[in-house]
């Protein structure tokens, strides 16, 4: 699959981007030689590593008959080409087949895709709002943006795009399927889709936009249960998500907070520092990914701080196709911490890192560098992360029951010994989120459960005798004869959750 820097998309989302002319992330990075000690070594055959043999600062002597072919080939088209070439046009171009050949995600970047990067980085671009790649020379939606004519529009990723305002896309290159979807905000475009299950071509109208794309947004689902969606890794987005978890526990009241869901489904990436930075939210200690390649600069690695906003609140980290690059570092790393339970579908498998280097004239290079690693020493790339709980995305029809006889409609049925005191009881307000949405639904019925188990006791019967209660010997729920102080450790709840 190969993806370009585009203006209607967050091109840098799905790339895993350490740019050279921004700052350098917070957290610092160990020497290359250093291994953390709760990492693994990382085997030869798949440390990132380009198995070109020595350093990279060894100069091994140009191909000359190949440099010649280059050459011979400039002037061909200098002199036969139908149209009259300009020595820059082939020049760059012959960069950017360098670059494009090499992987789906290195390529140049020229004045306009140079400036749209740094402007996608900081959240703000123009366009529709859509992440886009090609896969076998079909143009492909990898992730539409939150809140944008793309998302409002419906797009969801793996989309085929097959006409662009009536023209076929069939054959047509990535830059110039790009050059046809951008366009003035306010302006019109007409997409026609193929989309898997769907009987017929999708004709969708969308409407050209200047986006201001906020990446992070919160809400309580039920009483002590927050949700927290991150929908791509920008400059700001760990301060934003710390003050949405602060939002969230004033709202939660004196109880606190009893689970919190980290929306990751649709998150196409984003910068490294951003990932780290909410992984380190999350985590008091550890490592939260570390990086592999030629370079010694690439070789890092990123602990979590001691400090953390959920100290130990249960989490479930939801996932889909749509989620790349850092949306996988951060999933990967609470994963492998045993910190959330993650659930949803096998995330994208992007796990290249991807470092922009300028030219000397507003132009730059976006070259793959390194690979990355969960803590646990995992490699995304090509692989995704598995959540630990699969759950397709659905909808959920609930079935209307007709008249059901219970005991308490049978005449002169028997009155519960405490029937007041639960009439005074308020119930909790059900929520509509399992019918809207069917995975966010067993997400928090997931952190519901794990509060369960992690209650310090087990219910008392109520049928003890008054002997039994004065002497304490009252009966558990489990019937084996444990006392009501033998349960499981909290810290095991989330491994039970595995499939």
């Amino acid at each position: 699959m190969r993806h370009v820097a585009l203006s209607l998309a967050l091109s840098s989302a799905l790339l895993l981007t350490l740019p050279a002319t921004a700052a350098e992330p917070t957290t610092d990075a160990a020497p290359a030689d250093s291994t953390p000690d709760n990492s693994p070594l990382v085997p030869a055959e798949t440390d990132g590593r380009s198995g070109a043999g020595g350093d990279a600062s060894e100069q091994s002597s140009l191909p000359l008959e190949d440099i010649q072919a280059l050459a011979q080939v400039f002037e061909r088209i200098k002199q036969a080409y139908v149209d009259d070439v300009d020595d820059k046009t082939l020049l760059r171009n012959a960069m950017r087949g360098m670059l494009e050949g090499l992987d789906p995600h290195s390529n140049y970047l020229d004045e306009d895709a140079f400036r749209t990067l740094h402007e996608m980085t900081e959240g703000a671009f123009g366009g529709i709002g859509i992440e886009v790649g090609q896969e076998d020379n079909q143009l492909m939606v990898i992730s539409p943006i939150d809140d944008t004519p793309a998302s409002k529009a419906g797009l969801q990723p793996r989309d085929l795009i097959i006409e662009i305002d009536g023209k076929s896309t069939d054959g047509m290159s990535l830059e110039e399927a790009v050059d046809l979807m951008r366009g003035d905000p306010g302006s019109k475009i007409d997409l026609t889709l193929l989309r898997e299950g769907a009987d017929a071509p999708i004709e969708v109208s969308l409407e050209r936009a200047n986006i201001q794309s906020a990446s992070v947004n919160s809400r309580m689902l039920s009483p002590g249960y927050g949700y927290l969606r991150i929908s791509q890794f920008q400059e700001n987005t760990a301060q934003e998500a710390s003050d949405a978890i602060a939002s969230l526990k004033k709202q939660a009241g004196d109880n606190g907070l009893s689970g919190v869901v980290l929306d990751l489904r649709n998150n196409p990436g984003g910068l490294l520092d951003g990932a780290v930075n909410v992984a380190d939210l999350f985590l008091d200690h550890g490592l939260v990914v570390y990086t592999r390649g030629r370079l010694k600069d690439s070789d890092m690695q990123f602990e979590a701080n001691a400090e953390t906003a959920l100290p130990d609140t249960p989490m479930v980290v939801l996932i889909n196709g749509g989620s790349a690059s850092a949306a996988e570092i951060v999933a990967g790393a609470l994963q492998d911490h045993h910190r959330a339970v993650v659930l949803g579908t096998e995330s994208f498998g992007k796990g290249s890192v991807q470092s922009v280097m300028p030219l000397d004239d507003n132009t730059g290079i976006k070259l793959t560098t390194a690979l990355y690693y969960t803590p646990g020493g995992r490699s995304i790339q090509a692989e995704g992360i598995e959540p630990d709980v699969t759950v397709q995305r659905g909808r959920l029809e609930l079935e209307k029951s007709g008249f059901e006889i219970r005991e308490a409609n049978l005449r002169g049925h028997l009155q519960n010994a405490r029937g007041e005191q639960e009439d005074d009881k308020a119930a909790l307000p059900d929520s509509p989120i399992a019918a809207d949405d069917y995975q966010l639904g067993e997400a928090l019925n997931l952190l519901r459960g794990i509060n369960v188990f992690q209650q310090p006791g087990m219910r008392q019967h109520d049928n003890a005798s008054p002997d039994d209660r004065a002497s304490g010997n009252t009966l558990t729920d489990s019937g084996n004869g444990a006392s009501k102080n033998d349960t499981a450790p909290s810290d095991d709840a989330p491994d039970d959750t595995n499939p």
